[in-house]
């Protein structure tokens, strides 16, 4: 939804320039495509070898050189896409997809064109856990049930490489291979979502191809450095035979240093608080104690404990600093004029979660179960969370430096949560090149809104 919002403040520019009056050119193309699923398992075994189809459509708006970011960019394209998929398989049904896209030129000659895709937006699919006439959490693993998605609504992000070769000045063929990933950031349980691999063949058709504009000059940004202040929440259903929903939030704060008019890189500093590490959750990954214990001595473990049905682990009361985590990261940002695309990688110094385990390898069965370290990695039980963590989100700003961001934190490819936040960007150190009293803000403007 954040990435919606965002791209609509991007569009109304690139169709209308203050300056300019004359036809906007735009491209219409169509591409149907069929992919290969990336999933496997218990969860992707009963489909039989199911595979994704449909048709990927979209309206393109190319640069006019009329935005600082389309300059900045290499002249990138802004879209706005529709997907329609058939999932392979009569349990799996149907999702149609809108989303916002932007092409990166890579190569852009008179006789051929490569460019990147990169595409995030909102999903809906027609059959998922609560569609379904059997919902009873003891069939989960059953072949006859859905577990591939737990609502309606999803994610849906999409990357990749297209290919394109006019054919006449207003038509051109093309090729277009990528990745699609659906989920919905486990504010729903089931949460397996959809990973896949895709290729498309079709046509693009352009019209006002003959308008011009001349290039709007921009001076490049004002400040080389900025702190970032953001404060964000969300919810997170923690077990499918779980109903309740946990209160998840972040605080960041940190400062990323202008390489260019479209990067920054910076360190932050991370806190977390997760409330389903909690007694009142069924959800095994949260539970105090060994898995295990050797009850006669004789070296081998003889007694199992099971979270979802041992009461006296379930009457664990967790601490307020059971449930904070906090981490140092490398933030990333990529700007579109007022959009800001977030990837951070971070890892985690104060992480008592991670001793909160069932159970820590599964080479360990039949020994004393040890603590995990403050560095452990994903194998075996516990394998949905690691030391370290991964942050993907969009910033819109509203108004001076004030934004509202969406972000998504994952451990590897498993999401953790999905949140939304507000934060204030402070820059400091402002270039020379900038003229004195017109640099209070980053945008070139302070009527950019306009």
């Amino acid at each position: 939804m954040m990435a919606l919002v965002a791209f609509a403040g991007i569009l109304p520019a690139q169709i209308v320039s203050e300056e300019n009056t004359d036809k906007t050119p735009f491209s219409i193309k169509a591409y149907p495509f069929r992919g290969t699923y990336l999933d496997s398992g218990r969860h992707w075994d009963k489909f039989g070898g199911a595979h994704p189809a449909g048709v990927n459509l979209g309206i393109e708006f190319p640069s006019m050189q009329q935005r600082p970011w389309q300059q900045y960019l290499n002249n990138a394209t802004a879209g706005i896409g529709v997907s329609w998929l058939n999932l392979g398989h009569e349990m799996l049904g149907h999702s149609v997809a809108v989303y916002p896209y932007m092409l990166f030129n890579a190569i852009d000659t008179e006789y051929f064109q490569m460019r990147f895709k990169v595409a995030g937006g909102l999903a809906a699919v027609t059959e998922h856990w609560y569609t379904q006439a059997d919902q009873d959490p003891d069939h989960y693993y059953e072949p006859t049930v859905n577990t591939i998605f737990g609502s309606t609504l999803n994610v849906y992000l999409n990357a990749g490489l297209q290919f394109n070769v006019p054919i006449t000045r207003y038509l051109a063929a093309g090729v277009e291979f990528g990745y699609v990933h659906m989920s919905n950031g486990r504010t729903c349980m089931p949460n397996i979502g959809v990973n896949a691999l895709f290729g498309s063949l079709g046509v693009t058709a352009t019209f006002n191809s003959q308008s011009t504009r001349k290039p709007v000059q921009f001076p490049d940004l004002p400040y080389g450095w900025a702190v970032n202040i953001t404060g964000s929440a969300g919810a997170q259903k923690s077990a499918i035979a779980d109903p309740n929903r946990f209160l998840v939030s972040s605080f960041h704060a940190g400062t990323v240093y202008h390489v260019n008019n479209w990067y920054a890189i910076g360190l932050g500093l991370d806190v977390f608080f997760n409330d389903a590490v909690t007694k009142n959750t069924d959800r095994s990954l949260y539970c105090d104690g060994d898995f295990a214990e050797d009850t006669d001595h004789d070296g081998e473990l003889d007694k199992f404990y099971d979270c979802t049905t041992c009461g006296d682990q379930k009457d664990v009361d967790y601490t307020f600093a059971q449930k904070v985590r906090a981490g140092i990261s490398i933030n990333n940002e990529f700007k579109f004029g007022a959009v800001t695309a977030v990837v951070d990688w971070g890892l985690y110094f104060y992480n008592p979660s991670r001793h909160i385990y069932a159970r820590y390898h599964q080479e360990n069965i039949g020994t004393v179960v040890p603590k995990r370290p403050l560095l452990y990695d994903s194998y075996g039980a516990g394998s949905e969370e690691v030391a370290h963590y991964i942050r993907f989100g969009l910033r819109y700003r509203v108004w001076d430096n004030l934004y509202l961001q969406a972000s998504c934190k994952t451990h590897l490819h498993i999401a953790e949560f999905v949140e939304f936040g507000i934060g204030y960007q402070i820059p400091f150190y402002k270039r020379d090149s900038r003229p004195e009293g017109k640099g209070k803000i980053f945008h070139h403007r302070r009527n950019w809104w306009k």
